[in-house]
C-alpha cells in the first residue's frame, strides 16, 4: 500500500523524526499534536483551554492541508498529565465538531513532550 505524507506549514513543524500525518489508503494518521504556536514555535501555556483550541486549530490546519475536516475522524485519543482539566478540554474539544463525534478515549500520562498539558491525535477516512 502507498502511503502519502501530508505537511502543512499551518500547523507546528514535527518535533521529532515522523510527519504531521501520513495517508495510508482512505485513512488518514494524524500525529498528536500540542500546543505549539506554528507561527512562532513557542508553547502556548497560557492556560487549558488555551491550549486545548491551539491543539485542536493546528489538528484542523493538518485535517485541511489532507483535504478533510473534523466530520471525517473516526477516532481521536486524547493525553492529558491531569485529569481535572478533563471538563475543560472536552468541553473545548466537543466544540469542534459537529455531532457527529468520533470514537476517543483520554487518558491521564505522567509527561509530555515539552511538558505540556495536552496533545491529541486523530485518524481520519475520506
Amino acid at each position: 500500500m502507498e502511503k502519502q505524507i501530508i505537511n502543512t506549514n499551518q500547523a507546528p513543524a514535527p518535533i521529532g523524526p515522523y510527519n504531521q500525518a501520513v495517508k495510508a489508503g482512505n485513512t488518514l494518521y494524524v500525529s498528536g499534536q500540542v500546543p505549539l504556536d506554528p507561527a512562532t514555535g513557542e508553547l502556548v501555556k497560557s492556560g487549558i483551554v488555551d491550549e486545548a483550541h491551539l491543539v485542536m486549530k493546528n489538528l484542523q490546519a493538518i485535517l485541511k492541508e489532507a483535504g478533510l475536516s473534523f466530520d471525517a475522524v473516526v477516532k481521536a485519543t486524547i493525553f492529558l498529565t491531569d485529569m481535572n482539566d478533563f471538563p475543560k478540554v472536552n468541553e473545548v474539544y466537543g466544540s469542534y465538531f459537529s455531532g457527529n463525534y468520533p470514537a476517543r478515549e483520554t487518558v491521564q500520562v505522567a509527561a509530555l513532550p515539552r511538558g505540556v498539558n495536552v496533545e491529541i491525535s486523530v485518524i481520519a477516512v475520506y
